[in-house]
């Protein structure tokens, strides 16, 4: 596999009286060990303020960290996805599992984003999906649909239904959830999100679609979307996805053998998107079929 080009992460910084940009991006990016980090300084990578930065600066608010990450190869993922509508204004794709949307934890040529601005340079994705979830990702192709489709999904207008396979036989055929979503503790990243009375009000409603032997075929459409809504919602009612790496009954990670939210193993799919197009007005309703794992037994 050939090296990608490489990649400047930024930040600006809020307050961060006192604390020096080694002991900072140590703890923050805890990817990796501040022994690697320090090497990074001494490399030349890490710029404050366009400046090279030798790690003992004391930050101040406002300032620009930046990261100028060498070029690197990328882990194995699929290259392909499927063209479900395409217009002036705006397409829509299925990506398969296991294909990142945007870059992060890695990969940067390998994900949606690069695949699809490949044919399409001016699209920008309107959300994004897990790396291992399957389905439907929207992009918007000018200004005018980005903003109109912004409005639409602070708006809640825009309806978003998956399909999730979950541990265990569910008692009740609809779950109304309502757990707030919030950072919380992880014994490998410090915090990710999870089910948390402080965090951000958060909606779901999961009906059954299947009962099987051991496991729960669900429908699942999201009323907000909070980072891993999905997945925290369905554990938090005691019904984690089968094979998830992070999350456990109760919506937080397993203290055991943590997981990553990138971690992959289990199956979600955004099967389908239901709104209005951003300049026309129609009615627009799109479908992704879901993988045979995640079709009930009567249809598979």
């Amino acid at each position: 596999m050939s090296l990608n080009d490489g990649y400047v992460y930024r930040e600006q910084l809020a307050s961060r009286p006192g604390k020096s940009a080694l002991a900072y991006i140590a703890d923050k990016y805890r990817h990796s060990s501040e022994q690697e980090w320090k090497a990074r300084f001494v490399r030349g990578e890490v710029l404050l303020d366009g400046v090279t930065a030798s790690g003992t600066e004391l930050l101040r608010a406002g300032q620009l960290l930046c990261w100028h990450r060498p070029p690197w190869e990328e882990g194995d993922a699929p290259r392909s996805y499927e063209l479900v509508y395409e217009d002036a204004a705006i397409l829509a794709v299925i990506k398969p599992s296991g294909l990142p949307t945007l870059p992060s934890g890695g990969f940067l040529k390998n994900t949606l984003l690069h695949l699809v601005q490949a044919r399409w340079p001016e699209a920008v994705p309107m959300h994004r999906l897990g790396r291992a979830t399957s389905g439907l990702v929207l992009f918007a192709r000018t200004r005018a649909a980005a903003s109109g489709l912004g409005k639409s999904w602070s708006e809640g207008t825009i309806e978003k239904r998956y399909r999730a396979l979950s541990s265990g036989r569910a008692e009740q055929d609809r779950y109304d959830i309502s757990a707030a979503i919030g950072l919380v503790p992880h014994p490998l990243l410090g915090a990710v999100h999870g089910a948390s009375e402080a965090g951000k009000p958060s909606r779901s409603t999961a009906r059954v679609l299947e009962r099987r032997p051991l496991h729960t075929l669900f429908e699942v459409d999201i009323h907000t979307g909070r980072p891993e809504q999905i997945r925290i919602h369905l554990a938090f009612i005691g019904h984690p996805l089968v094979g998830d790496p992070l999350f456990v009954a109760g919506g937080l990670p397993r203290a055991d053998h943590p997981g990553l939210p990138g971690d992959g193993g289990y199956l979600l799919h955004a099967e389908w998107l239901v709104f209005a197009h951003p300049l026309s007005g129609a009615h627009m309703q799109l479908h992704a079929p879901p993988p045979r794992e995640l079709r009930t037994t009567t249809s598979a």
